[in-house]
């Protein structure tokens, strides 16, 4: 990790996407909220895997050099509760 990279914590991606839930946008995080919660999960719970979903695109920004891809984050969104790039 170099200098200018910034290292996020579950608390800050918790607080992203809590943050994107409130604006609105993007919208599929809070469909994906709606979806999580219709299948049983607490809002904590589906917060913490929406800030999963984000965690992984955080990565390809961070140490990929990737641009944010709201199309790729929407792809982690819709795998929720799965986390198939964990078992990468």
């Amino acid at each position: 990790m170099t200098d200018n990279q910034t290292l996020f914590t579950g608390d800050m991606l918790i607080d992203v996407a809590r943050n994107q839930l409130n604006e609105g946008n993007p919208i599929k995080v809070k469909e994906t909220m709606m979806r999580l919660r219709m299948t049983g999960f607490s809002e904590q719970e589906a917060l913490e895997y929406i800030a999963c979903a984000l965690g992984q695109e955080m990565t390809h920004v961070v140490e990929d050099g990737m641009s944010f891809d709201e199309n790729r984050y929407g792809q982690y969104l819709d795998t929720l509760p799965e986390l198939p790039w964990a078992e990468e």
